[in-house]
Formats: C-alpha cells, sequence, structure tokens
C-alpha cells in the first residue's frame, strides 16, 4: 500500500484495530518513513483508468451517510488531465443529484475502478471541483456518449493504491466476450455445414 493512501486511511481507530488484529507491524512500514508514493498517476494507473467504462464513487453527507453510486460511459469518458488530476463529464441523470449535493458539503470523494476479468482494482482518494454547464463540460464530453453533460467534474487525487485481487470474482463484458463467441459461431457454422453435408452423402448413397 502506498504511503499516501496509508496515510489518508490508516486513522488511530484504524491502527488501534490492527493492534488488536496483529497487522499493525506489517503496515507500519507504510507510514512510518521511507518516499512519498501513491499520490501520483504513473503509466499503469493513466492506462488503467483510461480503459475504464464505468465506476464506483462515495460521497458523504452533511448527516455524515455514505452513499455510493455507478458512474458509467464510454471507454475513456474518465480522463486523465495530470499526474494528480483527472476528470469526466457528468451526465444528465434522474435529477436527484445525491452525489453532487453531498459534494457541496464535503468536496472528499472515494472512488473504486473495477477490472474483474482481470482481478485487477484501482481504489482512488480525492477532492472535487465543479465546473457548471454543458460548455464547461465539453472538452470531456466524449462524442460517444448519448447523453448530454450538466458540468465538468474535476478529481484532485490525494492518494491512489492498487488493491489485492484475492477477492475478485472474474467476470466479462460482451466486448471482452465477443471475440470468443465469434470464433465459437464460426466453429459451430463449420460443423453445421459439414453435418449437412455428411446428411446429403448419406442421403445420396441410400
Amino acid at each position: 500500500m502506498p504511503r499516501a493512501f496509508s496515510e489518508l486511511t490508516f486513522t488511530p481507530a484504524v491502527r488501534a484495530h490492527q493492534e488488536r488484529m496483529g497487522s499493525a507491524k506489517t503496515y507500519s512500514k507504510f507510514i512510518e518513513g521511507g518516499p512519498q508514493q501513491g499520490h501520483e498517476i504513473g503509466a499503469a494507473e493513466k492506462a488503467f483508468i483510461e480503459a475504464q467504462d464505468g465506476f464506483y464513487q462515495s460521497t458523504v453527507s452533511e448527516t455524515e451517510w455514505p452513499y455510493v453510486q455507478y458512474r458509467g460511459g464510454p471507454v475513456g469518458f474518465l480522463r486523465v488531465l495530470g499526474p494528480r488530476t483527472i476528470g469526466y463529464a457528468d451526465f444528465s441523470g434522474n435529477k436527484q443529484y445525491i452525489s453532487r449535493g453531498n459534494l457541496d458539503g464535503n468536496d472528499r470523494i472515494a472512488l473504486i475502478l473495477m477490472d474483474y476479468a482481470n482481478q485487477r482494482r484501482l481504489k482512488i482518494l480525492g477532492r472535487v471541483e465543479f465546473t457548471e454547464g454543458e460548455a464547461a463540460a465539453a472538452s470531456l464530453h466524449p462524442e460517444a456518449a448519448a447523453s448530454p453533460a450538466e458540468r465538468a467534474v474535476i478529481i484532485r487525487i490525494e492518494g491512489l493504491d492498487w488493491n489485492c485481487p484475492q477477492h475478485i470474482t472474474p467476470r466479462f463484458t460482451e466486448a471482452e466476450l465477443r471475440p470468443h463467441l465469434n470464433k465459437l459461431g464460426q466453429q459451430l457454422a463449420q460443423l453445421q455445414a459439414e453435418n449437412e453435408r455428411l446428411k446429403q452423402e448419406l442421403a445420396n448413397r441410400s
């Protein structure tokens, strides 16, 4: 776990529980000295972020209840804008504005980006800034997106961490399965054609 991420998440209460469970010594190296890491996007993170077609985001309301929402769009709609900055066009939805309202009172946000097929998961902590209006979001609006954008969402990264893949159940999207399904379809068509040929040969002999 990178130091920047652990410094934000290993609170006194978390450290106390680590002590009780016997893992404090293992994790102490992530918060005691050493170079600052996990606060900037590297090449691997950039490629992973820009390959996503969705992610989970969490905000907290003024009543201190967390709210988790899925945000989706065309592949690449979440963009890397700099070493510590990502952003996306916020599409018009059901107009409940729960996440938007929460972020007015607390600009902290947590993202989880998933690659189920390859059992990879990237966690991001950051702070959000908005620029309202469709024109402001134009530079972030993907050409393939059908919905209009209401605002630009800019996230300043405070920490990020690649999470353990141990308990990620592999799942596959239609796009990930399509090459394999196409190959199976071709094989099935060949077998059907061969079956018809053999049936015709048998009929001709009789």
